[in-house]
């Protein structure tokens, strides 16, 4: 397709691709705005039960701006229309990061401002380390190399076990039961992208509209945008001891350009970590999400906020970072993974 095929992507503002990872498994991605354009391309990597619907806004500001660029925007295997795997182990950070490198590879994407979001950050740290060049820039939101076991307990408490919605309505009931301390400055329309993001319709595909019905006329209802066996990976964390810092990983982003944003009341990253990860990056920019928790939406400000870090960095009007990178400090990390830890990826650089 050209670049003229921007117009030509429907009512949805993106294209829907599928793509084949190294062991078999399909995958699906939204591709959004001019495949031609010369500006470097985004890679959008969701958190770990969420799905590329969450930076349909940041997305559309993207690719559909005053300076369009292409956007892409993956669902992890196990997650949104991707297939789900049959084993459960392959949900890790690990076997993520070389989806998302198959997914660049088969878009033609070499380089790309990476934007993660809570698990998306730490994929991108997986590859800074295993393939440095393809990031030119990133944002991480909410997430950074120390992860509270706080908020990794209140996610364990219900990824796989929320209850079934009959319609969108409930769903936003529920999601306000488990999240009203995180997000107690969110208006209706954030509440029912939250929900929308969480569970879609129940025929399996997740394009159907709300009112489609069962047989006898009853409401289809809702069911989760990921495979409950994901469940299975962060029961086999151990949540009693903190977890082994990455700081080592978030060194290897040191030749790029970074954005870190927080939520207000994020029980994942803390002050103390953001404010560490400014001073140890060399090019670190932070900004703080009122009103919200883990993880901010993408839309509004923080959104504005993550184009015009892009159109900066784009323009070389971000912090110049040194040639060298600097020496990594503090222990060699592991990557969180269905049933613990692994060593990191090795660097093809």
């Amino acid at each position: 397709m050209q670049a003229q095929d921007a117009k030509n992507v429907g009512e949805t503002g993106y294209r829907s691709r599928y793509v084949t990872a190294a062991d078999g498994l399909v995958l699906h991605l939204r591709d959004y705005g001019p495949i031609g354009s010369h500006l470097t391309p985004v890679v959008c990597l969701p958190g770990i039960a969420r799905t590329a619907f969450d930076f349909h806004d940041l997305a559309l500001m993207l690719a559909y701006g005053d300076a369009p660029r292409r956007v892409l925007a993956l669902d992890y295997r196990g997650r949104g229309l991707s297939q789900y795997d049959r084993n459960w182990r392959n949900y890790d950070v690990t076997i993520e990061m070389d989806d998302c490198l198959a997914a660049m590879t088969a878009m033609g994407v070499a380089e790309a401002i990476f934007v993660g979001t809570s698990r998306g950050g730490l994929v991108t740290m997986a590859i800074a380390a295993a393939r440095p060049t393809a990031i030119r820039a990133a944002v991480f939101n909410d997430v950074g190399p120390v992860i509270e076991p706080k908020g990794l307990i209140r996610i364990r408490g219900y990824v796989g076990k929320l209850p079934q919605p009959g319609d969108f309505t409930q769903a936003v009931e529920i999601m306000k039961t488990i999240s009203d301390k995180q997000f107690p400055g969110l208006d209706d329309d954030g509440w029912m992208k939250l929900a929308r993001g969480t569970w879609r319709e129940a025929d399996g595909e997740g394009k159907g509209k709300d009112q489609r019905k069962e047989k006898g006329n009853k409401p289809r209802k809702l069911q989760p945008v990921y495979d409950p066996a994901l469940l299975k990976g962060l029961a086999g964390l151990d949540l009693e001891k903190p977890l082994p810092p990455l700081w080592t990983l978030y060194a290897a982003l040191s030749h790029a350009p970074l954005l870190v944003l927080r939520g207000e009341h994020s029980d994942i990253l803390s002050n103390e970590t953001l404010a560490e990860m400014a001073k140890r990056h060399p090019a670190c920019q932070t900004h703080l999400v009122p009103g919200q928790g883990h993880a901010p939406l993408l839309d509004g400000d923080a959104a504005a906020r993550i184009a015009t870090f892009i159109a900066d960095v784009e323009s070389g009007m971000t912090v110049s970072l040194p040639d060298t990178k600097p020496p990594a400090t503090g222990p060699e990390p592991g990557l969180p993974r269905a049933d613990g830890f692994v060593s990191p990826p090795q660097s093809e650089a």
